[in-house]
């Protein structure tokens, strides 16, 4: 009897129950060695040392994205190529620099050469591969496993599993390192200056809040017709409003004004804010990071959020509309 012809959907499904197998073994295989490698990493960054990623065809292709990720949390590293290295780039090594090896068999004559080469340098040799006794474990001072039960391909030859796994042993071998190290959110933004990450990371409230003119401010006495005014000069959606002594006590917004005036009509204009007001509104520190703000409006949904200074006076407005412009969202 024929067999069914499997769709295009049960095949992508099948690739990725394959891999996540594959991550699996590799999670299980994490000892003693993983830990030595963030130490001997650790100790080198320590030095002022680098990391130089070395690894040919995809598993080049996969050391170069580890590469970047150490980059990017602050662990100086380079990428090698192995045919260069062995006509003259093999000179960017440092004594006391780590190497890590990149060759699922362990066995890639490319390397193998390279790594000949390089055991003549007072580097130490960390190897990912998915074969712990190959000649490349064999050089190497620290050997993570990479192994995994099988590839992804039906024919079991296309590095697949085996990249996906030393793409992930990478990154846990990055994040490790990063919390070793200590690394936190203001380091990332250093690493990451034009991107909005970055700039989330680096920039204040104070930065990015709307101030002066564009800040829409009312007591609680004045009418709703009144505050109207006050936004419309502002180009603002809503108005702080503030007691006698200038704190913030409340906040109005067009949002509230249709609710209103569907329920009451033109009448409501006459009724002073502190009828009508939220009398708790969320609000924001002018120290906050801007990272804050945005999971404010993430979580809260909001248009407009109040900053306020340590005496809890309304200091600027930080509009939702603004952050695209700011290239914060």
């Amino acid at each position: 009897m024929a067999t069914k012809q499997q769709t295009p959907l049960h095949h992508a499904r099948q690739v990725l129950d394959i891999e996540l197998a594959g991550l699996k073994a590799v999670r299980s295989q994490l000892d003693g060695q993983f830990t030595a490698t963030v130490g001997i990493l650790k100790e080198a960054l320590r030095r002022r040392n680098k990391l130089v990623v070395v690894g040919i065809g995809k598993s080049g292709n996969i050391g170069q994205k580890i590469s970047a990720t150490f980059n990017s949390t602050g662990a100086t590293s380079v990428l090698l190529d192995p045919a260069n290295a062995l006509h003259g780039d093999i000179g960017l090594l440092d004594e006391g620099d780590v190497v890590l090896a990149l060759s699922y068999s362990g066995e890639s004559d490319e390397l193998l050469s390279l790594m000949a080469a390089i055991k003549k340098f007072p580097v130490q040799i960390v190897a990912l591969t998915g074969a712990p006794k190959s000649a490349l474990a064999k050089l190497s001072d620290v050997v993570l496993n990479a192994k995994v039960p099988k590839e992804a391909c039906p024919f079991n030859l296309a590095p697949t599993a085996s990249t996906t796994a030393m793409l992930a042993l990478g990154d846990a071998l990055a994040m490790a390192l990063l919390q070793a190290r200590g690394f936190k959110k203001k380091d990332f933004a250093r690493y990451h200056p034009s991107g909005a990450i970055g700039r989330a990371l680096l920039l204040h409230a104070s930065d990015i809040m709307r101030t002066g003119r564009r800040l829409a401010t009312a007591s609680r006495e004045a009418t709703i017709r009144e505050a109207l005014l006050i936004m419309t000069r502002a180009k603002s959606g809503s108005v702080c409003v503030v007691g006698k002594t200038g704190k913030l006590v409340g906040v109005f917004t067009d949002g509230d004004l249709r609710r209103l005036m569907a329920k009451s009509g033109d009448a409501v204009l006459k009724q002073s804010l502190c009828k009508v007001m939220t009398t708790k509104p969320t609000t924001l520190r002018d120290s906050a990071l801007a990272v804050e703000a945005l999971k404010v409006f993430h979580t809260r949904k909001i248009d407009d959020l109040i900053v306020i200074n340590a005496k809890r006076e309304p200091i600027g407005m930080i509009d939702s509309q603004d952050l695209p412009k700011l290239k914060l969202a």
